[in-house]
């Protein structure tokens, strides 16, 4: 279906020219040539001819790999967001509202106090949960439960919709399980390679350590960790594999999977992910899930122990101590990515909890900046365009009367979203404590999950 679509920003621009009582005359180009840098020849590099004088003027930040205008962007609008949070904070707040959600999200996140305090008691249950399995059939129901709120362990599972028919949301099973990534990352014999994997191992190493663990655990753990996940990544199918939709559609019936990929416990393994009335499944990563599977029918549970610790470990650093959040950047931010500094803690919260709740964000958002009175205007206008583009359609003499048909039944299909949906998400279920930023963080992967499954 087609959705004529205007981006906020644009729509704010187009409110304050068209509420405007004084009509500009002044004409304005299109181009700023100051974003261009008139010493590099187009033919031979038109991006640096055409942004090379932006560049030059807008220097990347030490906390950033990478910066452009929409990075600039989002900077603006996180000082919005950041004022609208801190007003939510220094008022009482309903408890269950968007609003309280909302700002304990970010005051937990803010409290490093807190954070440096508790340390990593947040994630000790756990990481002991994950001790105490005692065989393979433990080793399974808890993988299902790391899946759930951490990066996923072998492999992945989603619902989503069907390649073949769009209309309708399916199950799918991929490859994952690698925490670098990408599996040239293990496999690549390049010196930035081999670097990277040295500095991977020992970021598990500090991290076990950080998390309790002895010395020679965190070893044992890190060798392990590095095992498992170079054997997932000779498995993997490459980006160039993935990017073709015949290579990731296999459906199979959830009784012909023993057969077709490996013996597992498919049954227990559904029945914990909440799907145990699924029939079929689209197994987009054949070979990977096999290699997946074998892993664990082979490892010792102790094996297991220390792969899955390590999931839910390098998920939740980032939501944890100091010790924690910098040791991470200094791998995946500066050794990976190429930043030379972290970024300050709010923007780094703001980050989250727009990711945690992002329409409940943005419904406190617009409800400051885009009243809807605005919307009104905005749908108006556009509702006059798609008026002024059908009688266009009628006018063009090249077109016959079939086409011009066809072309105003497509025109009648166009959604058009402006600002904010007419229907907000509910976030009723979703309950947002004051006992950690981490636990938060878990229920915020709970609520998403469930509302996945829903689907």
């Amino acid at each position: 279906m087609n959705r004529l679509f205007i981006p906020f920003v644009v729509l704010i621009i187009m409110l304050n020219l068209s509420c405007s009582e004084k009509k500009s005359s002044v004409k304005t180009d299109s181009i700023d040539v100051a974003n261009i840098d008139t010493t590099a020849l187009p033919g031979e590099s038109f991006y640096q001819y055409a942004t090379g004088g932006w560049q030059k003027n807008n220097p990347i930040p030490d906390e950033y790999a990478r910066y452009g205008s929409f990075d600039k962007l989002r900077e603006n609008n996180q000082v919005q967001i950041q004022e609208l949070i801190q007003e939510l904070v220094s008022q009482d707040n309903v408890y269950g509202s968007n609003g309280q959600k909302v700002g304990d999200m970010y005051t937990m996140g803010l409290d490093s106090l807190k954070l440096n305090k508790d340390g990593a008691s947040p994630i000790l249950p756990y990481l002991n949960q994950i001790s105490e399995a005692k065989s393979r059939e433990d080793i399974i129901r808890i993988m299902v439960e790391v899946s759930k709120i951490a990066s996923n362990p072998f492999f992945g599972f989603s619902v989503g919709p069907d390649d073949k028919n769009s209309e309708m949301n399916i199950a799918h099973i991929y490859q994952s399980g690698i925490s670098m990534g990408d599996r040239d990352y293990y496999l690549s014999n390049d010196k930035h390679s081999q670097n990277l994997r040295k500095g991977y191992k020992s970021l598990i190493e500090t991290q076990f350590q950080n998390a309790g663990f002895s010395e020679s655990d965190s070893r044992r753990a890190a060798k392990n960790v590095m095992v498992i996940e170079t054997e997932l990544a000779q498995a993997h199918i490459t980006r160039e594999m993935r990017r073709i939709p015949e290579l990731n559609y296999h459906m199979m019936l959830v009784s012909e999977l023993n057969n077709n990929i490996a013996p597992f416990e498919w049954n227990s393994y559904f029945d914990a992910l909440g799907a145990n009335n699924l029939d079929s499944i689209n197994v987009m990563h054949v070979e990977p899930l096999k290699a997946a599977i074998a892993i664990i029918n082979r490892e010792t549970v102790q094996v297991l122990q220390d792969y899955l610790s390590w999931k839910i470990i390098d998920s939740s650093a980032n939501y944890l101590s100091d010790d924690f959040v910098n040791a991470n950047f200094e791998f995946y931010g500066k050794m990976m990515s190429g930043s030379k500094e972290l970024r300050p803690r709010w923007r780094r919260t703001i980050d989250v909890v727009s990711g945690s709740m992002g329409e409940a964000v943005g419904q406190l958002y617009v409800q400051k900046y885009f009243p809807p009175e605005a919307k009104e205007r905005m749908l108006k206008l556009v509702d006059n365009l798609t008026l002024s583009l059908s009688d266009r359609i009628n006018q063009l003499e090249w077109m016959s009367s079939e086409t011009k048909e066809k072309a105003q039944e497509k025109l009648g299909t166009f959604i058009v979203k402006i600002g904010y949906p007419d229907k907000w998400k509910d976030y009723s279920l979703l309950e947002i404590k004051d006992d950690s930023y981490w636990q938060n963080r878990v229920r915020v992967a709970h609520f998403a999950y469930n509302e996945m499954i829903e689907e």
